[in-house]
């Protein structure tokens, strides 16, 4: 793209500033220069590069707020480039990439490493989340000043749980100092040992130990004590369950600091579809009962849910063809966050702008990102959106390298046409 770029005949949709009206939005330099109704009225001036969308949705890129990426470590279940040429056909503009990679991003080299391998790449904004415990052991705090001063945004120890209240306690307080999040995996870990699905009558039929959804909640409570006697900045990431939203619900009401996300795995299945012995359905934590899936599109609905993120955790299929007990939990979510989330929309569960808000404005805001939104200034990180496109997920279409999809053949209604980063076109839908 030139210099100067206008995309025309667009709705702009800005949930960070509730904008949504017809008109153009004008990038200059890599970043917007203008936008309104009247912006262009009389057409574009002579030189400058048109896009015309159509009548289409423009709206800020995705921020999409948990990505494993496999890089250091096991590249051949995802790298860096791999995942950042899945995010932007998904019109994710930004990532942040959990710690959980070999060898764990516990140290300042590693926090720089994730940081330039994203700048590498050069198709997504890239912000890594550092260890909040060394190794994610869940033992010693790691120097969590250094490794903000180095770049990371937040801290947590991903896919594992921190269990020991004392160091919980002492994490939250350390990171008040200076206004760093501490995000955590909600689930008592001792409770939840050696469980494959949710408990109940079908983990019963299927003869597999089940993970009491009361797992969840324990944690969260414990956890919001902790937020009140430090006064820290807590996050609860892929909630699942009535009980700890209601949790969740009632911390904010008594004015925490405390917010929380939630993966469509959550919303859009439940226990079911583990079928006989699916293994692409064990995740961690495990799909819910009908009345959770219920609750937690209820949540977003009601805004208790901040975000959505596509909880994207890639892995090979050596890890998933095994016998379901012996398989690791886990789906891929780049390319599907997007028609997922427009299900809630679609639905009547959310109203488009609120869908929205929840992969843009949202993270962004909680991360302290500058990006989600379309304001004059801002970063021109941009996507345009077929809201009504119908498609079919197909798993062997992702580019992601690993394709253990929950929703392999899910008829879904919405697409991604374009995704802009910093004023220049990273992904264009030829289809």
């Amino acid at each position: 793209m030139s210099a100067r770029t206008a995309f025309i005949n667009a709705r702009l949709m800005d949930p960070a500033s509730g904008r949504d009206e017809t008109g153009a939005l004008v990038i200059e330099d890599g970043r917007i220069a203008d936008i309104g109704a009247n912006v262009l009225a009389d057409g574009a001036p002579e030189g400058m590069e048109t896009v015309d969308c159509g009548g289409n949705v423009l709206a800020p890129g995705l921020v999409d707020s948990r990505v494993l990426v496999h890089e250091p470590g096991e590249t051949y279940k995802e790298s860096v480039a791999s995942a950042a040429a899945a995010a932007v056909s998904g019109g994710i503009t930004t990532i942040c990439t959990l710690p959980n990679t070999n060898p764990v991003i516990d140290d300042v080299s590693l926090v720089e490493f994730m940081i330039a391998r994203g700048h590498e790449a050069g198709l997504v904004r890239l912000y890594p989340y550092a260890a909040l415990t060394v190794g994610t052991n869940g033992e010693k705090l790691t120097e969590m000043g250094l490794l903000r001063e180095a770049g990371a945004i937040a801290f947590t120890d991903g896919v594992a749980a921190i269990s020991d209240p004392v160091l919980m306690r002492r994490a939250l307080a350390y990171a008040s100092t200076w206004g760093a999040l501490i995000i955590q995996h909600p689930e008592e870990p001792n409770l939840a040992r050696g469980g494959q699905m949710n408990e109940g009558e079908i983990a019963t039929r299927l003869g597999l130990q089940g993970i009491p959804a009361c797992t969840e909640v324990m944690m969260i409570e414990r956890d919001l004590h902790l937020v009140a006697l430090t006064g820290g900045r807590y996050h609860a990431a892929h909630v699942s369950t009535a009980a700890g939203i209601d949790a969740i619900r009632k911390a904010k009401a008594r004015g925490l600091d405390v917010t929380c996300d939630t993966a469509p795995h959550y919303f859009g299945l439940n226990e079911t579809a583990i079928g006989e012995y699916r293994t692409f359905a064990k995740l961690s934590p495990p799909l819910r009962s009908e009345d959770d899936r219920r609750t937690v599109a209820e949540a977003l609905g009601d805004g208790t849910i901040d975000i959505v993120a596509s909880d994207h955790i890639p892995q090979d299929p050596d890890s998933k063809r095994l016998p379901y007990a012996q398989s690791i939990a886990g789906a891929t979510g780049l390319e599907t966050l997007l028609p997922l989330v427009l299900e809630l929309y679609h639905n009547k569960a959310m109203s488009l702008m609120a869908a929205l808000r929840a992969v843009t404005a949202a993270p962004a805001a909680r991360l302290g990102l500058d990006a989600g939104t379309l304001a004059r200034g801002a970063a021109a990180d941009l996507v345009v959106i077929d809201t009504e496109r119908p498609w079919r997920i197909r798993e062997d279409h992702l580019l992601s390298k690993s394709r253990n999809t929950l929703f392999d053949a899910r008829p879904v209604q919405g697409r991604c046409l374009r995704t802009v980063i910093g004023g220049r076109t990273v992904f264009q839908r030829e289809d």
